[in-house]
């Protein structure tokens, strides 16, 4: 949905060049088993902070991340005959902190909002007019002063141990456009923004004037539109002298519930597999926060070679940020080997917004007992180094971005040899829901633990991977049945980001909750224009979990906390869901929403039982669109990217759909009466709408205007519950009009823009009724997967013609790439 002031961000964030970050390779694979397949990869996936992906298609080509683009580095090496390999991850750089920032040391800086005489950024201007506050400075969870306002003058002074430095970097989170000096020398310029802290080079000019006494960062922010946020510190990298070979990446390959790599360490070959475990239709093994990495390694070459497997994974997995203290620890079961670690400061529920890790819980990395394995805590260099040379740090049980380090035992491995390792994460509670704080569905009564879980991971392991293996083949062979083989790959690639992008919890009620953060949009939970494209897998493999999608919504009704005749479009920011944040409401939309899932989940179930329980608000809402749906005035849709507009078809089309989803519900309540009257006003309004929109060769955007056109995807749920409100040559007439506005990667949205919705362009393909023509118009949404450059999890909002990003990622709304699997299945 359209946020208007991220819209600006997003374009300013794509051209800021941040220097130090590591350069994301972007050619395209060759063809074949190492072949690309999809524009990020995912490897540890449950929700949306425990959530790590690969952003390049060689496992050993970059470090993983959040799926936010925070490195969140896993690391894996294998000695064969004393030669070390990298065979997962890469090196994060390290730095030591010289000017600390807000976030790590308290400090103090002069600031003013008003605009200052010339010259305020060198050492001698006389600031004594200014204010003195603590940082960070802006309008977030995070800022000990609040700045709201356009702009932010900033200067800070401080002294150094030593000035003999031949590299430093600018540690700076800014929003929006910022200016930076030391002692008067510029220092970094650029009309963008970060939503995180960036290392920036400092010139050699600016390092040069550095001094024992009195030194001056100074910095100007003007904020554009939306956060404002401020925060600076000077750092120095550590170097790291120790190398490893880079194992070469023979094959890679992503299934729904795993991604696999095979890699060749010289002659010893390792098979690395990433299993999140998410089968819908079990609840106990769904909700599990354990996902299994397995490097199986083997001779290539017939002969028996020394092998050793290490597995790393960094803190920054259980902070914010890598700036936090973390405290570590061992412990064992029964069963298992475990080390853990967490923040200290565990701030459990604290912060809620969009580009946020968790820090609070405890991640857990976790081995049978029967690998023996030896576990450290180090720093990331030092890490690498003991494995290469056989040395073993000191247990370092408190800092700063650590390494969680597990060895298995050196052995000679001929024969397929399997390590098998466990991550878990213990959040302790996961959702704020009107107040009260939920603990994961896992634990949801507290009587549970992590090292409970833990030992049953490890105890099935074997049966667990091999309900994966049955659930992806069977997946992949109904997909290329119903789409062809690109449609399969686009449903693999959905299955474990959708999925991710939700928090199973019970609400107090004991009803089951399954709530959706709203991925780099604005972090809404529970939004509800992002559960309707989002709600086809679900009701494919298990309408339980559309039922806590929308659950939550009609609890804020009912309750009496929203009185809207109208849904809402929200009840918080992630993970705090006490009520609507957004601005604008969403009536049409959001209502019309609501309602024909609502009937999804009726026919799904072939039970009335659901919307029963809800009929009185489902009423409230048909009859609010009943007034307002049909010719939509100008308020806010779904598509509304390109700018509002009233009048809009497509919206008419969502509100008529609804109607008659309702008349369809009445139907199964035995209100016979109330049935005809809906069924008969969508089909009447289903009539008045081909002739409004009618634009000859085609239907329009809008009633008012013939010269415009656009996707009418809402059309499906007609199609797919078998409503019979608009003749199949509807359908036809859009669908041969949409062929002549393709581009490489799909069609575009609208008249408006070249950008699309990739949930939505399988939507409206699910309209047409032969392959071919199925084929034509959803497989360029899985070439853009494959060609863009945008190497993050799956954008569903690209231009179509460049397959450039133009917002959003790693968004829940995949799983509306499943409507085809579910269309073919109710028509049976």
């Amino acid at each position: 949905m359209y946020k208007n002031f991220l819209i600006i961000l997003i374009i300013c964030l794509a051209s800021c060049n941040t220097q130090e970050k590591k350069t994301v390779i972007t050619a395209q694979a060759k063809e074949g088993d190492n072949a690309r397949q999809a524009s990020a990869y995912p490897l540890i996936t449950h929700d949306p902070y425990f959530s790590i992906w690969s952003f390049s298609d060689n496992i050993n080509q970059s470090p993983t991340k959040h799926w936010t683009g925070t490195n969140q580095s896993l690391i894996g090496m294998v000695k064969v005959d004393g030669v070390s390999y990298r065979v997962l991850g890469d090196d994060v750089p390290s730095y030591k902190t010289i000017v600390p920032t807000g976030i790590e040391s308290t400090y103090e800086a002069k600031i003013t909002e008003s605009k200052p005489n010339n010259n305020w950024q060198v050492n001698d201007f006389d600031d004594s007019s200014w204010e003195t506050k603590p940082a960070p400075y802006g309008d977030g969870d995070q800022a000990k002063t609040k700045w709201t306002t356009d702009h932010i003058w900033y200067r800070r002074q401080f002294d150094l141990n030593n000035t003999n430095y031949e590299e430093l970097f600018l540690k700076l989170r800014h929003d929006d456009n910022v200016e930076v000096y030391i002692n008067g020398v510029e220092v970094y310029t650029c009309e963008c923004w970060n939503d995180s802290y960036e290392y920036y080079d400092i010139p050699k000019e600016a390092i040069k004037a550095l001094k024992a006494k009195g030194n001056l960062l100074a910095i100007h922010v003007k904020n554009n539109q939306g956060g404002q946020s401020l925060d600076a510190g000077i750092v120095e990298k550590i170097k790291d002298e120790t190398t490893t070979t880079v194992a070469k990446q023979k094959s890679l390959n992503v299934s729904a519930t795993q991604t696999s790599y095979v890699l060749e360490c010289g002659a010893v070959d390792v098979n690395l597999t990433f299993s999140s475990p998410l089968i819908m239709d079990n609840l106990e093994l769904f909700s599990r926060p354990v996902s299994y990495i397995s490097m199986k390694t083997k001779s290539n070459d017939g002969n028996t070679h020394k092998v050793q497997v290490y597995f790393g994974a960094s803190t920054a997995l259980a902070s914010d940020v890598v700036s936090q203290k973390m405290v570590a620890s061992t412990g064992e079961t029964t069963d298992v080997d475990y080390i853990r670690t967490g923040t200290v400061e565990q701030p459990i529920l604290e912060k809620k917004g969009d580009n946020l890790r968790i820090d609070w819980g405890s991640l857990y990395i976790a081995t049978p007992k029967s690998a023996k394995v030896t576990q450290n805590v180090s720093t990331a260099i030092n890490a690498k180094t003991d494995f290469i040379t056989g040395n073993n740090s000191e247990f370092v049980a408190e800092g700063k971005d650590l390494m969680l380090s597990t060895i298995f035992p050196e052995e000679s491995v001929k024969e397929t040899k399997d390590h098998v390792i466990m991550l878990g994460y213990d959040d302790l509670y996961s959702i704020q829901y009107f107040g009260e704080n939920l603990r994961p569905w896992w634990n949801k009564d507290g009587s549970n633990s992590i090292e409970k879980e833990l030992n049953k991971a490890a105890n099935s392991y074997s049966e667990v991977i091999a309900q994966c293996n049955t659930f992806d083949q069977n997946l992949h062979e109904k997909a290329v049945n119903a789409g062809g083989e690109a449609y399969a790959k686009l449903c693999e690639i959905a299955y474990r980001q959708s999925i991710a992008a939700h928090k199973l919890v019970e609400s107090p009620k004991g009803e089951l909750l399954f709530l959706s953060k709203e991925n780099f949009s604005n972090g809404c939970i529970n939004t509800v224009d992002v559960t309707y494209p989002s709600a086809p897998l679900y009701l494919l493999y298990n309408p339980d979990f559309l039922k806590g999608m929308l659950t939550g919504i009609f609890y804020y009704s009912e309750s009496g906390r929203h009185t809207e005749p109208f849904a809402a479009h929200d009840i918080g920011t992630y993970p705090k869901a006490n009520g609507e944040v957004y601005g604008e409401p969403m009536p049409v939309e959001e209502s019309g929403n609501m309602i024909i899932l609502t009937a999804a989940i009726t026919k799904a179930e072939n039970d009335i039982s659901y919307a029963e329980k809800h009929w009185e608000t489902l009423t409230i809402w048909a009859d609010y669109l009943a007034e307002k749906g049909f010719d939509p005035g100008n308020q806010l849709c779904t598509d509304d990217f390109a700018g509002h507009l009233a009048r809009n078809a497509n919206l008419s089309i969502k509100a008529i759909v609804a109607l008659g989803s309702y008349g369809y519900m009445a139907k199964q309540l035995g209100k016979d009466a109330i049935a005809k009257k809906y069924t008969e006003m969508a089909k009447d309004m289903a009539g008045k709408w081909m002739k409004l929109a009618d634009a000859g060769d085609h239907y329009a955007l809008t009633f008012d205007n013939m010269d415009t056109w656009s996707q009418k995807y809402n059309l499906v749920w007609d199609k797919v519950i078998g409503l019979d409100l608009f003749p199949e040559s509807v359908y036809k007439k859009e669908i041969a009009y949409y062929l002549t506005k393709q581009n490489k990667y799909g069609i575009p949205l609208d008249s408006r823009a070249d950008y699309t919705k990739s949930d939505w362009i399988l939507w409206t393909a699910t309209l047409s009724n032969d392959m071919k023509t199925f084929k034509e118009l959803a497989d360029p949404v899985y070439t853009y997967a494959k060609e863009t450059k945008d190497r993050v999890p799956m954008s569903d909002w690209y231009f179509t013609s460049n397959g450039n990003q133009r917002g959003f990622q790693a968004r829940s709304v995949v799983g509306g790439y499943y409507i085809k699997l579910l269309n073919d299945k109710w028509k049976k």
